[in-house]
């Protein structure tokens, strides 16, 4: 190399390391709920405790609600070492590494326990390792989003009365499983978006968590509450490779304890609320629906493993996960 490429060689990297030594002290994580809702609350109280615990050098800004993009964008933004940290759906995290959205198939957890199995399970630590080695992201804890259940302005009993429904569903292909079960026409639209094209008539219905649909006011554009359970949704927290490759090992541990013990706080959170809120919707003058679960888990189940359906891991994966069973 000669003298002068090796200067501009130098003023590369000196140009590519700038910003990553800016970040190492002011972090940003960016996820797309509410400030009301246990994933942000505890978030904070995570940034908190490791700006504590590593005696202010990591000082880390959570931008709750879009602000810093829709799912898509703030996965990007990792990659582009835009944002350090985020919250993101496992079935977006399965757009880079498909098996990582295994929990996201219709009806393959049988209940919240099967969800606590496979969140301390070797096979989660297995898949995510595999999300891992493809992006260098470092998968930090997993937290429990909730059984989604759908929502209309009509009763829904049966697969059957879904057939043709414009059902929103977030812009991820796994989500595709579900509305090829029930004949609904799958309409993506983003998260922030969801209220307004219920409120407009785009879409005929949306499905979440019941948490999610009292933060984010679904129920004032949706007369009918279906508890399909159709699928126990899941987040994961991922460190941005530019941050973790910086850490040192004791600042590694420090990140993880903490990203852990906020995501099992949030998932207890989540699981109390949700038991508790169908009773707060009837309350509201919703209607409240506990359809044929078995006839949707039946349509279902034959595409778990269907690659055209959206399944993206292997079937010693898929035996593992249905072999679990909640620790003693």
């Amino acid at each position: 190399m000669t003298r002068r490429s090796a200067i501009i060689a130098g003023a590369g990297l000196a140009t590519f390391a700038t910003p990553l030594r800016a970040q190492q002290a002011k972090l940003k994580w960016a996820h797309v709920y509410e400030t009301g809702e246990p994933y942000h609350t505890e978030a904070v109280w995570a940034a908190g405790e490791i700006a504590k615990r590593t005696n202010g050098k990591y000082q880390i800004d959570v931008f709750p609600a879009s602000q810093l993009g829709n799912e898509n964008q703030i996965n990007e933004g990792l990659a582009l070492a835009t944002v350090d940290m985020i919250y993101t759906g496992v079935a977006f995290a399965g757009s880079i590494h498909r098996p990582i959205a295994i929990t996201n198939a219709p009806y393959v957890l049988r209940d919240f326990n099967h969800w606590k199995a496979y969140r301390d399970a070797p096979l989660f630590r297995q898949i995510a390792g595999g999300y891992e080695n493809r992006t260098r992201h470092k998968v930090a804890a997993l937290t429990y989003y909730g059984e989604r259940h759908v929502t209309a302005n009509k009763a829904i009993n049966k697969p059957e009365d879904m057939r043709g429904m414009k059902l929103r569903v977030p812009p991820a292909p796994l989500f595709l499983m579900f509305t090829k079960s029930v004949g609904a026409n799958a309409t993506p639209i983003a998260f922030a978006e969801v209220y307004l094209a219920l409120q407009q008539g785009t879409v005929d219905g949306q499905e979440n968590p019941l948490p999610t649909i009292m933060a984010k006011k679904f129920y004032e554009v949706q007369s009918h509450i279906m508890l399909t359970g159709h699928i126990t949704e899941s987040l994961v927290s991922v460190v941005g490779n530019h941050v973790w490759g910086r850490l040192s090992s004791a600042e590694k541990d420090i990140f993880s304890e903490v990203l852990m013990q906020a995501a099992a706080r949030a998932s207890d959170q989540i699981r109390e609320q949700e038991q508790k809120l169908a009773d707060e919707f009837r309350k509201l003058g919703k209607t409240v629906i506990a359809p044929d679960r078995a006839a949707f888990r039946a349509a279902a189940l034959p595409l778990h493993n269907d690659a055209a359906s959206g399944a993206g891991w292997s079937k010693a994966e898929y035996d593992a996960l249905q072999g679990l069973a909640p620790a003693s």
